[in-house]
């Protein structure tokens, strides 16, 4: 008989112990959902608010401009100027008004250059000695410029700037790399 209770007892705490489970996964599932829910509105705010805004963003002084992307990722202003501009991989190469370092803006990933190195007939070897993402060194800063710190607006700021430099259309509008060494 004590038997049979252990386990009406085992297998009622078992039960329960299921239920409440099955109730907290429910809830789990429920949460993420409303995240979700939330997360979407607010980008959706935001996109609104950014729509509104987008006919007054002109950029007047694309160098400027680029010097203050820099100085917000990197902390300190370099006051840097445009040496020379590259159609193909796409590419800005300045320098900042000490000249003791050297700054690359482009819309190439690391992993893409990689493979523009890699790939058949390698692309970028056609352009060594004279293509600076042709013989970056490996302890060049890499740093990623998106909206999240370079500004609110900075993808509807980088395709102007981009624009008026290079005379192009940039590939990427969300992102620009910058490679960054002395």
């Amino acid at each position: 008989m004590e038997i049979l209770l252990a386990i009406v007892v085992a297998s009622a705490a078992i039960f329960f112990g299921a239920l409440i489970s099955i109730g907290n996964e429910r809830q789990r599932k429920a949460i993420d959902n409303l995240r979700e829910q939330v997360i979407l509105w607010a980008m959706q705010d935001l996109s609104i608010k950014r729509k509104s805004l987008t006919q007054t963003i002109k950029i007047e002084n694309p160098l400027s401009w680029l010097n203050e992307i820099v100085s917000r990722v990197c902390g300190y202003d370099f006051g840097i100027k445009i040496i020379e501009v590259y159609d193909e991989p796409p590419a800005v190469f300045c320098a900042p008004e000490n000249g003791a370092e050297k700054m690359i803006f482009s819309p190439l990933s690391p992993s893409d250059i990689r493979r523009l190195k890699k790939t058949k007939g390698n692309r970028l070897g056609r352009f060594i000695g004279e293509h600076p993402l042709s013989s970056l060194p490996s302890d060049a800063k890499i740093h990623e410029l998106t909206v999240l710190n370079a500004g609110t607006f900075f993808d509807m700021e980088v395709e102007q700037v981009w624009t008026e430099i290079t005379g192009r259309k940039p590939r990427s509008k969300d992102r620009l790399w910058m490679y960054h060494y002395s």
